[in-house]
C-alpha cells in the first residue's frame, strides 16, 4: 500500500488497524495481522512535479507522491463480524459505511471496507451460504 511516510503509515496500520511489524526502513515496511501481510511503500517521489515533457521523462519510478491513497486490496477473515466491530471502534471504516455491519454481497461474501490514513482501501471478507448451493 503506497503511503506517504513510513513511519506515520506503520504508526496508523499498527495503532489502529491492529498489525505489528515484521520489517520496516524509510523506504518501506512489511507488516502482518492474523496470517495476513501487508506491504507499505513510501511514495516520497516529487521529480513529476518539474518535467516538462513526460514523453521524453517519462513517470516511472513507482514511488510517485501522488500514488499515495490510490490502492485497494482484499483481505480473507474467518471473523468478520467481529473484525468490522473492531475496525468501528477505531474509527476506520470507509465513510459510506452506515453502521450496519458487513453487507452481504450476492456473490458470496459478507465484508466491509476499511480506509488508511491516505485513502487506499482495505477491504476485510468472509465467504457465506448462499441459499440453494
Amino acid at each position: 500500500m503506497p503511503v506517504e511516510n513510513i513511519a506515520v503509515g506503520v504508526e496508523f496500520y499498527c495503532q489502529r488497524l491492529g498489525f505489528t511489524v515484521s520489517s520496516s526502513d524509510e523506504g518501506g515496511a512489511r507488516l502482518s495481522r492474523d496470517g495476513a501481510e501487508v506491504h507499505l511503500w513510501a511514495t516520497f517521489d516529487d521529480d513529476w512535479r518539474t518535467r516538462s515533457n513526460f514523453v521524453s521523462m517519462p513517470i516511472c519510478s513507482g514511488a510517485e507522491s501522488f500514488i499515495a491513497g490510490t490502492a485497494s486490496c482484499r483481505m480473507e477473515t474467518d471473523s468478520v463480524d467481529e473484525l468490522y466491530r473492531e475496525m468501528a471502534a477505531a474509527a476506520v471504516l470507509h465513510p459510506s459505511d452506515a453502521g450496519e455491519g458487513p453487507a452481504d454481497t450476492e456473490w458470496g461474501t459478507r465484508e466491509f471496507a476499511v480506509v488508511d490514513l491516505v485513502g487506499n482501501l482495505l477491504t476485510f471478507f468472509s465467504g457465506r451460504v448462499i441459499e440453494g448451493d
